[in-house]
């Protein structure tokens, strides 16, 4: 989104939600229990967050709003100067000069398509191509942990993100939907080819052999998104088995590296839109990666419908109660970012800043309503 005009208009859209409320700030050490005290309930220790920007102009409207952590832009598509010690560390104190904490830079592995994924061998599988691409991503790690930055977020994608359209939502704003067999998921395959769900784990596990043991080296958490959205298996998209589009593929992801820094940028969306039930079943899907330690940050979003039938709503219009979410983020002990992600379109709200504005202030007042319950 246009972040000159998030500046311009993120302050109304933050006076337009009814759910902004102070920032609760809690110690995030638990209480130590003796096994006959009486338990100490468990703190809120979550935070608002956002991603895509570190602009002078975006930076204020944080601070004013509260929201005190983020992700920042890419520094580079390649690794040149902005990848550096130097330069990385410039952009961490820029961010703290406003108040803020950075906690996590993405990487050059976005959720394109793989015609203009930033590294593609190492998602098409060729080498020695792929072996460069990922030496240059182990580079980067070592980088952002010399630079005091923690966490580094990334897509192992093949076809991008794909949505068939949009409908009327709330107030005639735009929902965001994707319908399966609407999506021309039958069409010849792309430039990826005919990938298998064999050749794409492998592909994976390529990936994660060589870089998460430099990652936990340098203690560098590695936030990996799901595939947005799933696909059905065996018939896939486009001759393309999305193996990481499923709950089951996600819990094999995290079982192929053994590691306190291997696990998810965890778009709750994503993974809803991955149930049969997202209203019912989220909740121990949370529950499960949670547990382990694999939820990094997470992409706070909503959405109506199903697995394959699915439209993106406000954050409080979809099938999910994101208040019993926010007790499950509490239960777990999650104490990461939550924050705003593909919002609905307004008529007037240019590229979105009232939306997420209303966001930050819905996600802010959840934080506070779980953080005073016992």
């Amino acid at each position: 989104m246009d972040r000159r005009a998030f500046f311009r208009q993120a302050t109304l859209g933050a006076a337009m939600s009814a759910a902004a409320v102070s920032r609760s700030r809690v110690d995030a050490k638990m209480d130590a229990q003796s096994s006959t005290a009486k338990p100490t309930a468990r703190k809120a220790l979550m935070k608002v967050g956002t991603q895509h920007d570190s602009s002078d102009a975006t930076l204020t409207v944080l601070a004013a709003l509260g929201v005190n952590n983020i992700c920042s832009n890419l520094p580079s598509t390649k690794f040149d100067q902005q990848w550096s010690v130097d330069a990385l560390s410039k952009l961490r104190e820029h961010v703290e000069s406003f108040g803020l904490t950075l906690d996590m830079v993405p990487l050059p592995m976005s959720s394109h398509e793989i015609s203009t994924f930033e590294n593609p061998n190492i998602m098409l599988g060729k080498s020695p191509e792929r072996d460069r691409e990922i030496d240059t991503i182990c580079e980067m790690i070592r980088n952002a942990s010399l630079a005091g930055i923690p966490a580094l977020k990334y897509n192992m994608t093949l076809i991008g993100v794909v949505r068939t359209g949009t409908e009327p939502g709330r107030g005639g704003a735009r929902y965001s939907t994707f319908v399966y067999d609407k999506a021309g998921a039958d069409r010849p395959p792309g430039e990826a080819g005919v990938v298998g769900a064999d050749a794409y784990w492998e592909r994976i596990t390529y990936f994660l052999d060589r870089v998460i043991p430099v990652a936990e080296e340098h203690k560098v958490r590695m936030a990996c998104h799901p595939q947005d959205p799933g696909m059905p298996a065996g018939r896939g998209y486009r001759g393309v088995e999305t193996v990481l589009g499923s709950v089951d593929g996600l819990k094999r992801f995290i079982e192929i590296k053994s590691s306190p820094y291997h696990g998810f940028n965890f778009c709750q969306g994503t993974v809803s839109e991955m149930l049969d039930k997202p209203g019912e079943q989220i909740f121990d899907v949370i529950r499960y990666f949670g547990s382990r330690g694999k939820i990094f940050n997470v992409h706070f979003r909503n959405i109506r419908g199903r697995f394959l039938d699915f439209r993106e709503t406000f954050v409080d219009d979809g099938d999910v109660d994101m208040l019993m979410a926010l007790r499950v983020y509490k239960e777990i002990g999650f104490d990461g970012m939550l924050m705003p992600d593909h919002v609905p379109t307004i008529a007037g709200d240019t590229r979105g800043a009232q939306a997420f504005a209303y966001t930050f202030g819905y996600i802010k007042a959840l934080i506070a309503a779980v953080a005073a319950e016992a």
